[in-house]
């Protein structure tokens, strides 16, 4: 049975954990592998869930309230409509004001490679400022700072699948990068919530390294995945807008995702942090379960 928390935030909360995100790869990731080691987790969500509760991140009293009590919470910042400053940074403010008024001891937040960069990062730049806002609240903030996803080639399926192509948003496909599973993720977020440590007021940022695969690696490992060959196209900086627009992308999003993988491919998102963990699962378990989703 999971152990999650009802809605009502009665019982002994001193070992139960606020997720956000908890219906998405990495809070649910997180969620299972704090249920795992035993661990009650109250769930939040914008969306009415079993078992969780009801919390729109923009709303202070409702996301102060799902905090309360309990001994830490992981707090993700979701790129939202219209994708502008003003509002992420109101989904920014509402959380650090949520954090500081519920008292909450520790947060783990999710973060970035190139969060320690002001600017010139597309949407990692607001994580810059989550980063800061929260430290300000006098929480202890574990800031995890990730490098890609893995589950980013869930973005390529219909690509693949349909005309046969693998894009890739770079300048070439033959440059080894770091790639993490959202559930490795998900275990180094609910092994910094629950780790006891002396320093219980230091804040921190964590460093997530994976294994390094090219563009053009992770395209032939997807074609095996689907039983299919597949062509690695390589769109030039010029066409990434254009690109991306015409598949669909709102234009103000891909702005901010032209300037991400600009950052990217000029090598400014750097694993800079405090410490390191190194997740492990290979590329190939991945494909498997985004292309049997």
């Amino acid at each position: 049975m999971d152990r999650l928390t009802n809605g009502d935030f009665t019982g002994d909360m001193t070992d139960t954990y606020a997720i956000t995100g908890v219906t998405g790869h990495v809070g649910g990731a997180t969620a299972r592998a704090l249920k795992a080691a035993n661990h009650l987790v109250r769930g939040i969500s914008r969306r009415p869930q079993p078992g969780g509760t009801q919390a729109d991140l923009a709303d202070t009293a409702a996301l102060t309230k799902a905090l309360d009590g309990c001994a830490g919470a992981f707090l993700l910042l979701p790129t939202v409509p219209p994708f502008t400053d003003a509002a992420h940074q109101e989904l920014i403010a509402s959380m650090a004001a949520a954090v500081e008024a519920s008292g909450i001891p520790h947060v783990v937040m999710l973060s970035s490679w190139g969060a320690d960069l002001a600017e010139g990062t597309g949407p990692i730049r607001w994580l810059h400022d989550l980063e800061n806002r929260l430290r300000a609240t006098g929480t202890r903030l574990t800031a995890i700072r990730s490098p890609h996803f893995q589950e980013k080639v869930e973005t390529v399926l219909d690509a693949a699948r349909g005309a046969g192509i693998y894009p890739v948003f770079a300048d070439e496909a033959d440059t080894p990068i770091p790639m993490i599973a959202t559930r490795d993720i998900g275990e180094a977020i609910a092994q910094e919530l629950t780790k006891q440590t002396e320093k219980a007021d230091k804040s921190e940022i964590v460093v997530l390294d994976a294994p390094a695969y090219t563009e053009r690696q992770v395209a032939e490992a997807l074609a095996t995945t689907l039983g299919k060959p597949l062509k690695t196209i390589t769109i030039p900086r010029e066409a990434w807008h254009d690109t991306l627009t015409t598949g669909g992308v709102p234009p103000q999003l891909a702005t901010e995702l032209v300037a991400l993988y600009a950052a990217d491919a000029d090598n400014k998102l750097q694993p800079r942090g405090d410490r390191t963990i190194t997740g492990t699962t290979p590329i190939e378990e991945t494909l498997e379960i985004v292309t049997r989703g």
